[in-house]
């Protein structure tokens, strides 16, 4: 991954380094500080050639396409994913993942069948493979995970959100694409680091990304607005000046209502995929993970059973 350099970001809070800008240099391994033992496990998905790295990456480079608000839903997923297709399959793929971001923003049913029309009905034996890959980056992307209907005789599906952001994902009102695969990165670097992650860490992985602060992405906006003030308005991620910091630095803990909605386990199995490896391979996250999941399943057994609405209450 070829380094960049330039100008550094000016977009920071009162006493920030600027050392995570835009402009700032990356190089193609991770940083000191997160490949010493804690993340070493992250490197694969920091690799150009994860989907998350190379959609990232055509999102970044927004001068050639234009800001987010003038190219339509369907028309940004598809340039992202059109830039990293490299075989028929995968641009049948790409044209399969924008058909269900569609009809997932408009809240549509999604079919087998609609999704043959879409790719050609000569690509049908073909269609598992496609479905699959389409599925991947749907997830790893956008944080949104495909399933069958149970009994479904039409074949049909759902796409769930792995959180339950605003608007569909998409957090703000109108046009946009769901941004939970960004916050599902975060809270994942947040739990490799200890369950409290610096600032200046959070921005090296996502710069691996090609995510960077005061550059429009055309998935994600601007990353530094939806990062350190939209998902910590939401309560999914706490932003908080490290005590006694001089000059200020700033650290991302998980917010009260990521613990609700989402687990370690799920955000280490999130993690995992994007590095095309198992939850276990993330030794001590996992066995941290285990413990949680234990925990969870003790104080939902000792937890008083919920009461029962009464039929003869007042109106």
């Amino acid at each position: 991954m070829s380094g960049l350099r330039g100008s550094q970001d000016e977009d920071h809070p009162p006493g920030h380094t600027g050392e995570s800008g835009p402009n700032h240099e990356v190089s193609g391994s991770p940083p000191s500080s997160l490949a010493a033992g804690d993340c070493q496990e992250l490197q694969g998905a920091m690799a150009p050639s994860s989907p998350v790295a190379e959609a990232s990456w055509a999102g970044s480079e927004e001068g050639a396409q234009g800001p987010e608000d003038e190219i339509p839903d369907a028309g940004r997923a598809a340039l992202v994913t059109r830039s990293v297709c490299k075989d028929p399959q995968m641009r049948k793929a790409s044209m399969v993942m924008d058909f269900l971001l569609e009809r997932y923003t408009k809240k549509e049913p999604i079919t087998q069948n609609a999704m043959l029309k879409v790719i050609s009905r000569k690509y049908e034996q073909h269609f598992p493979e496609i479905l699959s890959r389409a599925s991947e980056l749907v997830e790893l992307v956008f944080g949104l995970e495909l399933k069958e209907e149970v009994d479904s005789t039409i074949h049909s599906y759902d796409l769930v959100s792995k959180l339950n952001l605003p608007n569909n994902g998409r957090v703000w009102d109108g046009r946009g694409l769901p941004k939970t695969g960004l916050l599902m990165t975060v809270l994942g670097v947040i739990f490799v680091k200890g369950n409290c992650a610096a600032e200046e860490d959070i921005w090296k992985f996502l710069n691996m990304m090609r995510v960077y602060a005061g550059r429009k992405h055309f998935i994600y906006g601007e990353p530094r607005k939806l990062i350190t003030k939209d998902f910590v308005t939401m309560k999914y991620l706490e932003y908080r000046q490290v005590a006694n910091s001089d000059p200020p630095c700033y650290e991302f803990l998980w917010g009260p209502r990521a613990h609700v909605e989402t687990s370690k386990m799920k955000v280490l199995e999130f993690l995992a995929k994007v590095n095309d490896t198992v939850p276990g391979a993330f030794s001590s996250q996992y066995e941290e993970a285990l413990r949680d999941e234990e925990e969870r399943a003790r104080a939902t057994a000792s937890a008083p059973p919920r009461a029962k609405s009464c039929s003869s209450s007042h109106i």
